[in-house]
Parts: C-alpha cells; structure tokens; sequence
C-alpha cells in the first residue's frame, strides 16, 4: 500500500479549475455531511481507526464524481493517485473488506443519505427563487449486476435476491403520421424520479423494484415531497409527465390538492375505436380522448374544432369558442346553434381528459417539452454518474447508490451557484471519453 509522509502539503490551488478534482471539491466544500459523519464516527465508538470515517467517505464520493464502476476500480485509482488520496485524507488505500463494512454502515444509515437528499434541495430552493416551479416526473429502469433471479433464494450477500422483471413501452408518431413503438425490458430496479425541469436537478426520488408502476408510485413521490417539502408543493406551478402517468387520480390530487396544472400526455383507453363522445348538455358538441371540443353546424352538419378560451378557475371550467366567432369563417347555422356563444367545460366531465391547461392548447405543448428534462437528468446518471456499467445487486445497495449520486449531483449544482457559476450548475462531470 501507498504511504503519503505529508497529506498537509496539498492546496486546492494546484488543481485545475475545470478538472475532475475541482469537481470533487465542490462537493466536499458544499455537501452537507457533518451531521452524518459526526453519527458515523459515533456509532465505530473507540475501535481501531485505520481508516477514519470522514477519509472513508471523501473517498466514496470521489468514486462516484470519477465514474468508478466498481469499488476495486476505485481502490486501483487510489493506488496510482496520490494526490487523490491526499485529498480524501488517506494515508493508505482501504482494503476491500474496509469498503465493504464502511458501505454496511451506509446502508443501514440510509434515512441519513435522504436527510442530506433533502436539505439540499431546501437550501437549492432559498438560492434559486424559481427552483422548483416547473416540476417534471419520470422513471428510469437500472438494470441490476445480476442478470436473472436467482435459484438459490439464500442470502449471502452476493445475489440479487430484490430485483425483478420491468417493462416500458414507448410509442410516437413519425413526421409521416405513421406510429412507432419501442419496448423495453430489464432485470432490476426502477429511479423514480421528480425534477426541477427549469434547472434539470433532482428534487423527490425513490427507488423500487423493476416491475413497480409507474402510476402507483407517482402518488408516493408527491407523498413523499408532501411529508418533506410542503413549501415547495406551494411554490409549483405545473407538473408534466408522459402518458405512464395517465390516472385520473394523479392528475385530480396535483390540481384539487396543490393547486398544481398537470400536463400529463393521455393514453387512448377508450373501447370500441370511439372517437368522440357527446358532451353533456348539448347536442351538437362532442370530445375526443385527446381534449379536443368540436362542435356541429346545426344546418350542414359540418364539424369544426372550438377555440380555446383560457381557463376559469374559480368554476373549474374550460371556456370554448364557436370557431365562427374565434376565427371568422362562414357558418350557415350559426343564428340558430345553441353554442354560437361558446360553452364552458367542466374539468369534472372527465378529469382525466379535461384539465386546467387545455390539451389541445399552444401552452399546453410548451409546457409538455420540458418534460425532456427528466430525460437528461437520467441520461447523467447513465454518462456521468456511472450507472451504465455498475456492479450493483440488492435494493438497499442501489437505493444508496441512487442517494449518493443525487446528493452529489446537487451539491455540484449549488457549488456553482454560490460560486457565481450559474451558467454551469449542469456541467456535473465529465463524461469518459
């Protein structure tokens, strides 16, 4: 093993500004880690101290800043690197049976990890006024080390005994009109996840098994920021989610709870191919599954779809336009249509069609695009943070692993800001070329 005689001769000054180190400086200088590592060094109590808590950790971090995929990679980084051990605060590398007992603590410490999780998003939310405001939900499938469950159903510390068989589909349509769909099946794990779409940083996470729905735990995570960030449920405007989201349900509580504008993308549930029903109270006024309002001429039959008229918060209705009013053309029974003054919506004619920001509107689209931001926090995680080529079995091991790389993706983020590097808060790490 390495010795370093002076790990006092190292200054922060000597590395380069813009290097994987400086990276790693902003998150030790602005993780909010001391609560746990005073509980962690509390908990060895007076045993030997080979290896000290705190130059533990630094070292684990620097794993994740550095993309390690393994423990034995990172162990192989601290036997080149003496610099890096410097940093860390080590004196020698850790053996593997070290890691091994130091990543037990974590894991049994893991509310900790989520403690930390949520302090930094509280502090990110007092820098950045708007943090917060625009909200984006989405899962991401990790596969797990393992490759298939195992036969042996025995716990010994080696097998993935957690994880289990997902499934995402993924349909769109071409430029053509013609549909595709993509489906995705994995042995693992699933990171839900709820971000600010403004900043592309995380702000709620849980991590279950692969064949969780996504739905179902959609209502965890806003329990969960319920529990653990009221304030900012108060402060956020719209959520935006794909159609794996689609429950009327969910879509009910962000509005009637929160006062939340869902923009969640429908899937076409209605039976029998219909494509329109009739909307109550009116006769010559239909609805299709995508939000659209169309009305009748009562003298050619002629079908036109309604203009948007915004929407009327205080009677929960959604105001359509005659499309003759709205856009000017010709319309020969327009004297004797019922709606030729436009109609009112209710969003209780159908909660999971009808909401405050109308399907069908020009805002409605803005605000679904930045739905992509839960793609590019995932796509981190992949390229940046490792979780391509990791070697990871068991639910608790990948709910630290989640944790760790959410807090140190936030730390960053908030180094920048209060270091006036604003501009940069996403250049998180650099990818492996």
């Amino acid at each position: 093993m390495a010795i370093i005689p002076q790990l006092e001769l190292f200054s922060w000054e000597d590395i380069e500004p813009l290097g994987d180190l400086e990276r790693l400086r902003l998150v030790l200088e602005h993780l909010p880690d001391e609560a746990l590592m005073a509980h962690l060094e509390k908990s060895r109590g007076h045993g030997r101290d080979d290896y000290p808590v705190r130059a533990m950790w630094n070292s684990m971090l620097a794993g994740i800043v550095f993309q390690h995929p393994s423990i034995e990679s990172l162990r192989r980084e601290l036997s080149r690197n003496g610099q890096l051990r410097s940093i860390c605060g080590l004196r020698a590398v850790p053996s593997a049976a070290a890691y091994t007992r130091f990543l037990r603590s974590l894991m049994e410490h893991g509310s900790w990890i989520e403690s930390m999780f949520d302090e930094l998003v509280k502090t990110l939310s007092e820098e950045l006024p708007d943090f917060g405001r625009r909200l984006a939900m989405d899962s991401k499938a990790i596969a797990s080390w393992a490759s298939r469950p195992s036969k042996e159903k025995k716990e010994d510390g080696r097998r993935d005994l957690d994880a289990a068989y997902g499934v995402k589909t993924y349909r769109g349509t071409r430029e053509d009109g013609s549909t595709w769909e993509k489906v995705v099946r994995w042995f693992g794990y699933k990171l839900h996840l709820v971000v600010d779409a403004q900043h592309e940083l995380p702000v709620a996470y849980t991590v279950t098994k692969g064949s969780r729905s996504d739905v179902k735990e959609g209502h965890v995570l806003l329990d969960e920021m319920e529990k653990r960030h009221p304030e900012m449920l108060k402060k956020a405007e719209v959520l935006t989610a794909d159609r794996g989201y689609d429950d009327s349900k969910l879509l009910s509580r962000c509005w009637d709870e929160y006062g939340i504008k869902p923009v969640i993308d429908t899937r076409r549930m209605w039976k029998d191919g219909e494509p329109t029903r009739l909307l109550p109270g009116h006769t010559n006024v239909v609805y299709d599954e995508g939000g659209a309002v169309y009305c009748y001429c009562p003298e050619t039959g002629a079908r036109q779809q309604m203009s948007n008229g915004g929407f009327e918060k205080d009677r929960g209705t959604l105001k359509k336009v005659c499309p003759a009013k709205a856009y000017g053309i010709t319309c020969q029974g327009r004297e004797q249509c019922p709606v030729a003054g436009g109609v009112r919506v209710a969003l209780a004619v159908d909660r999971r069609i009808f909401t405050p920001i109308a399907r069908e509107s020009y805002k409605w689209a803005k605000e679904y695009r930045y739905r992509t931001a839960v793609e590019r926090v995932n796509s981190r995680l992949d390229v940046s943070f490792g979780f391509e080529r990791h070697t990871i079995r068991g639910l608790a091991k990948m709910r630290l692993r989640c944790g760790l790389a959410l807090c140190v993706m936030l730390a960053m983020a908030l180094g920048r800001v209060r270091e006036k590097q604003q501009e940069r808060m996403r250049s998180l790490v650099r990818s492996v070329s």
